[in-house]
């Protein structure tokens, strides 16, 4: 388990933070290494002035700096809670005291509270040396008092827990000397207290006993044997106890790190050096090469500024006699810009609403580099253009806040990249990319397609006709897009609009709900309204317009003249009437539109098939030739009228017209006189001729009245006086029934002539007799009498038709 801490840079820029002003709170605990998981260390809750409801609402999370999570923090309790068995060796190694470095991050306000765990050491490792067993050849004239330095037993506890006190066998010649220094550590020196004779004793055998402080105390051994050697004067001298040398990290393998150089005053094989490290634990012997013959000393491992910033290298100088000297190399690591800045994603809102104001925190974030100085600086940048922005907080810590309104509908989410670089030569940098939805607030109202909707329906439709689409779009999502459709109250042809038609609240189908009359509705207007489905709905308007097409279901209606089933009126048309004379005009209308309403007009069938026409567009009647004797003296014209629909639609009128004789009419002929001349004649003798017409007609009926009420007194005294036999009265013969000597009509015809200005047609109105006319057929048995008393009964016969004919005059 490889955990890397750099302490030195952490506290010094924790003292800086301090010395700046900054807020930085730091609380600190213990726990004993070797606890088991799931030990309580701390309740935070007191220090953090906080209660766990405001704890787990501000979201608190316990942030390390490495990748390695020692403890948890309980939201529900406020306990910091062991992760996992902490062993402080594997830890911190040699470093006194073992601090774990974390901190407790609250969000809603932000607020950094450092986190010091102290890991307190128990006895759980024994003194060991490096060896079993250490060889010492010392010359037999070696002086009194001479020390010999003995390798320090390593004992990976510290404290009270390391190494307190060195021990030696019992023997006559050495004794041990325990020195204490400044960094707590103790170390071991065999002083020579008697003279060695190598006659005497060429070996003696030795026990070292390393004891620490602990409870129960731990110990460890080692063996010395001591060879006596021949007498060798002058020993091994460096000329410097300590070299200090500087070597930057990752320096390749073999470079070179420095020379130390021992000399020796004697000759042979006594002066011959050899170069070896001295009680240097196996790690420093990994990391260096130490060349026995020159005293090189050379890089062996990749050398990293994170793990250890400085090596203390104690190296021996043995000469051919067995004499040594010793001296102490300090390398110091510089730092080099190897690592990059690393970017630790702390909080996250991953689904931000569009509606957020402001300042929004939508992640907190922390930049760390294991670099130091300028190489472990570092600035945090974000991409320009987006409606983000970083704050730099406290103790490198950044929060990514909104600076721009988000728009869900213009981007649902961003892939924000957040660069770090430091500050070193040359630069490094490292890139995080984070993702951030955006949820939809319900901020669109619904949109139709069109500002106004133009349908169209047929009438006479089936209910539920589907009349057209009425199309709305909701820029949201989800809920806040489910658009429904409704009709808005109304009024169409005093009815609601309910009732005529309805819409699909889903689809927005617009349906007929009854049978439409264009006759009596032609088009209508409907407000419909899209409603979406968010909180608060959001809502509009559009307006519908239904126009109604129209269907030929309507067959055309005369109305001149009439056909109301009673007696047809007659048309008198005078016998000197010319080709093109205007008899009447069929007037006819059709209640639908468009062309389903043009007339066209058709003569059907005639008495006499080449007398009239009828105008195909206008349905004027006219005479096509002149009238002769030989025409039928009633004529009768079927005219069919049709209007100009898909199927087409017709009807027929019946014209009743009377060919008569001695009509006048003074515009009877067609004279083709330019119509401002006629206008202007016309004017001038209106008023004249008017009233010569009315005078002359009040004269003429009168005379006539008087006479013929006379004739017919006279008539019907004789007839009673004549005659037993009761004859029938009444008005109601057959229209073609004459006098078979007279051979003129049997019945009297009263009319009114109404003349217009500026035409050179007249209309008529036949009115019925105002008196019964009376026609008397005697019985076949007296046939003969009739008829040869018939001269007088003759000539008042005579009498009668002559004022007939008056009064048709």
């Amino acid at each position: 388990m490889e955990i890397h801490f750099n302490n030195w840079q952490g506290w010094s820029f924790f003292f800086c933070l301090c010395m700046c002003g900054a807020i930085c709170e730091s609380f600190r605990y213990s726990v004993p290494e070797e606890k088991k998981s799931g030990t309580v260390v701390a309740n935070v809750l007191k220090d953090l002035k906080v209660d766990v409801k405001e704890l787990s609402a501000r979201r608190g999370k316990l942030v390390f700096e490495g990748t390695k999570q020692y403890f948890q923090l309980d939201l529900h309790s406020g306990n910091v809670i062991l992760d996992d068995r902490l062993d402080r060796e594997a830890l911190c190694g040699h470093k006194d005291p073992c601090v774990l470095l974390s901190e407790i991050v609250l969000e809603n306000p932000l607020q950094v509270h450092r986190i010091e765990v102290q890991i307190e050491d128990v006895n759980d490792n024994s003194p060991k040396f490096s060896k079993k067993e250490y060889l010492f050849q010392i010359p037999e004239h070696t002086a009194t008092n001479t020390k010999f330095p003995m390798e320090s037993a390593e004992d990976p506890d510290r404290g009270e827990n390391a190494v307190q006190n060195y021990t030696l066998s019992p023997n006559d010649h050495f004794q041990l000397y325990v020195q204490s220094h400044n960094d707590g550590t103790k170390s071991a020196e065999l002083v020579l207290k008697k003279q060695l004779d190598r006659e005497e004793e060429s070996r003696l055998f030795l026990t070292l006993l390393a004891v620490d402080g602990g409870n129960p105390k731990r110990t460890g051994t080692a063996q010395i044997t001591i060879e006596v050697l021949d007498s060798n004067d002058n020993a091994p001298n460096f000329d410097k106890d300590v070299y200090k040398v500087k070597l930057m990290e990752n320096s390749p393998l073999g470079s070179f790190v420095i020379k130390m150089e021992a000399a020796d005053q004697d000759f042979g094989s006594n002066a011959e050096i050899s170069y070896s490290f001295s009680q240097v634990p196996d790690d420093i012997q990994r990391v260096f090469k130490l060349n026995k013959n020159t005293g090189e000393l050379t890089v062996a491992e990749n050398i990293d500024y994170e793990i250890n910033q400085n090596y203390a290298v104690n190296i021996k100088a043995t000469d051919g006699g067995g004499l040594s000297a010793y001296c102490k190399v300090i390398v110091e690591i510089e730092d080099r810009n190897d690592n990059a800045p690393e970017v630790m994603l702390t909080s996250l809102t991953s689904l931000l609403p569009e509606a957020s104001p402001l300042d929004t925190v939508v992640a907190l974030l922390r930049v760390t580099d294991r670099d130091s100085g300028d190489n472990g600086r570092t600035a945090c940048t974000t991409e320009a253009n987006l409606p983000f922005m970083l704050k730099a907080s406290e103790n490198n810590y950044y929060q990514l806040v909104t600076q721009q309104p988000l728009d869900r509908e213009r981007a649902s989410e961003y892939n924000i990249t957040i660069t770090a670089t430091d500050w070193g030569s040359p630069r490094l940098t490292s890139t995080r990319i984070i993702n951030v939805q955006i949820s939809d607030v319900n901020d669109n109202a619904p949109v139709f397609e069109n500002t106004f909707f133009d349908m169209q329906l047929h009438e006479n439709n089936i209910p539920g006709l589907l009349i057209g689409l009425v199309k709305a779009r909701d820029l949201d999502t989800a809920q806040n897009a489910k658009v429904t459709y409704s009709l808005l109250p109304g009024k169409i042809s005093d009815q609601p609009v309910s009732s005529y038609v309805s819409i699909n609240s889903e689809t927005g189908n617009l349906y007929a709900i009854r049978s439409v009359d264009y006759e009596q509705v032609k088009d209508f207007q409907v407000t419909v309204r899209a409603v979406d489905s968010g909180s608060p709905p959001l809502s509009s308007e559009v307006m519908v317009r239904v126009v109604v097409m129209d269907e030929n279901d309507n067959a055309p209606f005369i109305l001149y003249p009439l056909q109301n089933g009673t007696s047809p009126s007659n048309d008198l048309v005078p016998r000197g009437a010319e080709a093109g004379y205007l008899v009447t005009k069929v007037v006819a209308v059709d209640r639908d539109s468009g062309q389903n309403s043009w007339l066209s007009y058709e003569l059907l069938k005639a008495t006499e098939p080449g007398l009239f026409s009828v105008g195909a567009q206008n349905g004027e009647v006219k005479t096509m030739r002149p009238i002769n004797k030989r025409d039928t003296l009633k004529q009768k014209l079927i005219i069919g009228v049709r209007d100009n629909g898909h199927p087409p639609q017709s009807t027929s009128a019946t014209l009743s017209i009377l060919l008569v004789d001695g009509f006048s009419d003074p515009y009877m002929k067609m004279v083709d006189i330019p119509k401002e001349e006629v206008v202007e004649r016309e004017d001038r003798n209106l008023t004249m001729y008017l009233v010569i017409c009315l005078a002359t007609i009040s004269f003429v009926f009168l005379i006539s009245m008087v006479v013929f009420v006379a004739i017919k007194i006279y008539k019907r005294k004789k007839f009673i006086e004549s005659s037993a036999i009761n004859f029938p009265v009444g008005p109601n013969f057959p229209e073609n029934c004459g006098d078979a000597d007279a051979g003129s009509l049997s019945r009297a015809y009263n009319y009114e002539v109404c003349l217009a200005g500026g035409s050179l047609n007249s209309e008529f109105r036949f009115l019925r007799p105002f008196f019964p006319v009376f026609s008397v057929e005697p019985a076949q048995s007296q046939g003969a009498q009739r008829i040869s008393s018939g001269s007088q009964d003759l000539s008042s016969h005579e009498a009668e038709s002559h004022l007939r004919s008056q009064v048709r005059m």
